[in-house]
């Protein structure tokens, strides 16, 4: 083997990696197909018309317009900013213990708290 091939190789190896790591970061989430599947089995029980959270916070987590709606204290996403969307907040554990979600529950797990960051950064499109 030519002293060129190992620098060859690794050069391609480099390219390879930089490829796929581009198209992970540039990978879509889906509000119907990786979103709400989430907020369905693990927030829509008490944040529906009916539920305790509902009746508490305003909140319906049934609906995308729901969701984008808010509280009765106003917007939970703000589209595009994770860091200061309520709803991250919540979930992630960033708030105090008493009004962390899913209230009086597991914590979501991180990679379900991930794809819910990832859409609100790119933009909590109803896609």
């Amino acid at each position: 083997m030519s002293r060129m091939q190992p620098a060859l190789f690794l050069a391609a190896a480099m390219l390879t990696f930089a490829a796929s790591q581009a198209s992970a970061a540039a990978e879509i989430v889906s509000y119907r197909l990786d979103v709400f599947p989430i907020l369905d089995s693990r927030c829509v029980a008490c944040h529906k018309p009916g539920g305790e959270g509902y009746q508490k916070s305003g909140l319906d987590l049934s609906t995308y317009d729901g969701l984008m709606k808010g509280t009765q204290h106003g917007a939970i996403v703000v589209p595009g900013d994770p860091l200061t969307s309520n709803l991250n907040v919540l979930i992630e554990g960033r708030a105090a213990m008493a009004i962390r979600m899913p209230h009086n529950q597991r914590p979501l797990l991180k990679a379900q708290q991930q794809i819910i960051h990832d859409w609100v950064k790119q933009g909590a499109n109803n896609n």
